[in-house]
């Protein structure tokens, strides 16, 4: 579906469904939660009552956010998160594609199969079947990005206020690395440019994202690069692990690892940096890259996930040492690719 189809389907639907709740990916991160509250205030504006209901808890550095009070997560009131479900005319799917990335939520999802659905989101793979409109675009830093396109398409004079601002920057800044990565066109400096103001300011919302550590955060990014951390000059690549002890002592909380899989990437020979963790029972992979190699296909083939270019996520149920075997099993084949 082109931009501008989207566009004029998205202007009749929101005409005819008034109760539309907005939902998100597990684990959600800044684009996740910065895409989802600017458009919920958008809605807003619009006339429209909305809802974001988010699968588990974000991340500590995004709670000051504007809006983040009125999310609703979904693992500590699933109740009233079903009932927020089967009341809504439409749901709209932000920085996921695909149902089984709402974790607890995926069944309730399933179970209101027949509300209409709409997709703004910038990841590969999707079946668009399933949606009656939508807006994807792969070679877009953010999920926030293309929100912040279909706001300007209304009007940011009209409809851009200091929320939706912080909002948006929050989103973009986040998924580009303090844009460092995923930029692939002018047009995300100049979305971000109309979006700071004298009352939007850029440095403060920096700061409240990336210096904010609890003591604990930072002894844990230490001990990764001091005691958990691989190189493997053999592949351009490294691997930091951390298993549930670890994660343990330094008393973690979501988000504590945000940003440590860009580290091996700061060593000049190192092309690929993974970051494996145990959770909840299960292996998480995240998956970075300098240059044209692409994460996603491995993400995809090997660990049942996927992504973008230069970062992607996947998962097994295993143990840890098992997890660590498949990655050093399967990097051979990557070999000649990394070494370019």
């Amino acid at each position: 579906m082109s931009k501008q189809l989207f566009i004029n389907t998205f202007r009749e639907l929101i005409l005819r469904y008034r109760h539309v709740v907005i939902v998100s990916h597990v684990n959600p991160d800044g684009d996740a939660i910065g895409s989802s509250l600017a458009l919920y205030y958008f809605l807003l504006k619009l006339g429209v009552d909305a809802k974001v209901v988010i699968p588990n808890d974000f991340p500590s550095f995004l709670s000051w956010m504007p809006g983040i009070d009125e999310i609703l997560i979904f693992d500590k009131n699933a109740e009233k998160g079903i009932e927020y479900l089967n009341a809504a005319d439409l749901i709209c799917y932000l920085d996921f594609n695909a149902p089984p990335r709402t974790g607890l939520m995926h069944n309730d999802l399933c179970h209101c199969k027949k509300t209409p659905r709409l997709l703004i989101d910038h990841h590969r793979d999707t079946d668009f079947s399933q949606f009656v409109a939508y807006l994807s675009e792969v070679e877009t830093s953010s999920t926030s990005e293309l929100v912040a396109e279909l706001i300007q398409h209304y009007g940011f004079d009209k409809y851009l206020d200091d929320n939706i601002a912080t909002c948006l920057l929050v989103g973009i800044m986040t998924d580009t690395g303090s844009f460092s990565h995923s930029i692939y066109h002018s047009e995300t400096f100049e979305i971000c440019g109309k979006l700071i103001s004298p009352t939007v300011n850029y440095q403060l919302i920096h700061s409240k994202i990336y210096n904010t550590f609890s003591e604990n955060r930072m002894r844990l990014l230490g001990f990764c690069i001091s005691s958990r951390m691989t190189i493997l000059n053999e592949y351009n690549a490294a691997y930091i692990y951390l298993n549930k002890t670890d994660l343990e002592t330094f008393n973690y909380q979501i988000g504590d690892t945000e940003g440590v899989v860009n580290f091996p990437l700061m060593i000049d020979t190192i092309r690929l940096s993974v970051l494996i963790t145990e959770r909840q029972g299960v292996i998480r992979f995240s998956f970075r890259s300098k240059g044209d190699f692409s994460v996603h296909e491995i993400a995809k083939e090997h660990f049942g996930g996927g992504g973008h270019t230069n970062a992607a996520g996947g998962t097994m149920n295993c143990t840890i040492e098992q997890a660590i075997e498949k990655f050093l099993t399967i990097l051979p084949q990557y070999k000649s690719l990394l070494n370019k």
